[in-house]
This record gives C-alpha cells, sequence and structure tokens, in this order.
C-alpha cells in the first residue's frame, strides 16, 4: 500500500493530482490517505508523527511524504528504505526519526526527472511516479545511494505539541513508555495528570494518556483540549515529576 503523508489537505485540488498519479502508474496499489493535515511547513514536527505511525503498517508499505517548504529549491528529493519499508519525499529531515529509529537503513537521491517537472509541486511530477515505481515492484528507486541530512540537535522524544486531531486532542512528540506512571505534563498553564482513557477523568477535565500510537497525549473528557487548555502544534510540553519538579525522559 501507499500511505499518504502531506500538509495539502484534503480541500483543493492536490490531494486528488497526487492520488491521479499515483493510479496511473500503480492502479492496482490501495492507497491510504494517513494524514493530509500534517503540520503544515513544519518537517521537524512532522517527522515525529511519522515515526510514531509508520511501525504500525505492513513490511513494504511506501510512505509518500510530503512536507516540504524548500520545494524547488536545492534540497535533495531522496529514498529511503527502512525496517522494511519505503519512505519517498524531500532530505529536510522529515525522516530524521524513522533512520534514527531504524534498525536498517538505505538512502537515494532521486536522480530520475519526468519530461515536466513544476518548480512547486515535486508531489506530484517527482514524488509520486517513483513512490508508485516501488509499490508496484521496483527494487531500488531511479537514483544513487546517498546519505541523508541529519538533524543531531532534534532530541530523541519533543516535548511539544506536533499535532492536533478533530476532537481537538493533542499529540506530543513524546513515547509514552519513556515516562513514568506518575509524571504529569504541563502545557498552556495547566499541569495534568496521566490517565489510562478519557473516562478516568470528569467530563471537562484536562489529562494525558498514551494514544493508539504510543505517543504521550493532552486530552479533554468530552471536550477539545487544543481551545480548553490553549495548546497547538509547536506549543512546548513540559514534564514533572509527581512532586512538582521538573522531570525528564526515561
Amino acid at each position: 500500500m501507499i500511505l499518504l503523508v502531506t500538509d495539502f489537505g484534503l480541500t483543493g485540488p492536490y490531494t486528488g493530482q497526487m492520488k491521479a498519479r499515483l493510479a496511473t502508474r500503480a492502479p492496482a496499489v490501495p492507497v491510504i490517505d494517513l494524514f493530509a493535515d500534517a503540520p503544515a511547513w513544519d518537517p521537524m514536527l512532522s517527522a515525529y508523527l511519522l515515526a510514531a505511525h509508520a511501525p504500525a503498517f505492513p513490511e513494504e508499505s511506501v510512505f509518500l511524504c510530503v512536507v516540504d517548504p524548500g520545494v524547488g529549491t536545492g534540497r535533495r528529493p531522496v529514498a529511503v528504505w527502512a525496517d522494511q519499508r519505503w519512505y519517498v519525499g524531500p532530505d529536510n529531515g522529515l525522516f530524521e526519526l524513522v533512520v534514527r529509529r531504524a534498525r536498517e537503513v538505505e538512502a537515494w537521491e532521486i536522480t530520475w526527472q519526468p519530461e515536466s517537472l513544476s518548480a512547486s509541486f515535486h508531489g506530484r511530477d517527482l514524488f509520486a511516479p517513483v513512490a508508485a515505481g516501488l509499490a508496484a515492484g521496483e527494487q531500488t528507486p531511479p537514483g544513487r545511494p546517498a546519505g541523508l541530512t541529519r538533524c543531531p540537535d532534534w532530541p530523541d522524544d519533543l516535548p511539544a505539541i506536533t499535532y492536533v486531531d478533530g476532537y481537538g486532542n493533542a499529540m506530543t512528540g513524546l513515547r509514552a513508555d519513556r515516562l513514568g506512571e506518575g509524571t504529569r505534563l504541563a502545557a498552556g498553564g495547566r499541569t495534568m495528570k496521566r490517565a489510562r482513557t478519557f473516562a478516568d477523568v470528569a467530563p471537562g477535565e484536562a489529562m494525558w494518556y498514551e494514544n493508539a500510537n504510543g505517543l504521550a497525549e493532552i486530552a479533554v473528557n468530552q471536550g477539545r483540549a487544543a481551545d480548553i487548555v490553549g495548546i497547538g502544534p509547536g506549543s512546548p510540553v513540559e514534564i514533572m515529576t509527581p512532586d512538582g519538579e521538573r522531570g525528564t525522559v526515561a
């Protein structure tokens, strides 16, 4: 399958144009919208989301990832093979956490270009055909082996909000299994205790829990945490011990 991770949104023509290009070259391969609303223009926040969600998908899956504020500049187009899955997109840090956590990694710079390549829509013109080819059975991408641009200053776990879903729940870049049971998270001027699920706290109360993809997520029982707590993508999150002291990731 091909998984789309973009900041395009589902309105307008862009996602549809990419899907049409995929259907032309790999008509038998299902295409799944994983994130159409990744944090706009922010490869760093998207990198933590991608690394948390990708392991749930089967080996041989192809992730077509376009969060690309540098489209049309000198940033390289790349394809990455990491833990038996393909990732196709810009070399701008988007694959940093995937690569850092992977057991095996190979990377290629995509050197192929279509006859017509727009300056501003490499998702449709360049990345989609390459992703479709890999999903259809091509063994390697059309390019040459290359190293990736790395981001060593990015932390292994990001103490910030990475994504807000349709319910107003706010995902962080923190892996919940790295946080102790008594750990509290502070954001938007509130300190929130850990709960197992929404109904463990009273309606209207904020808490944090381990979401279905292993990330620490801030939520409000029957309410929109993003609005009530006052947080959004990029908002800082502080780790607190049960005693109210500043904590760290284990």
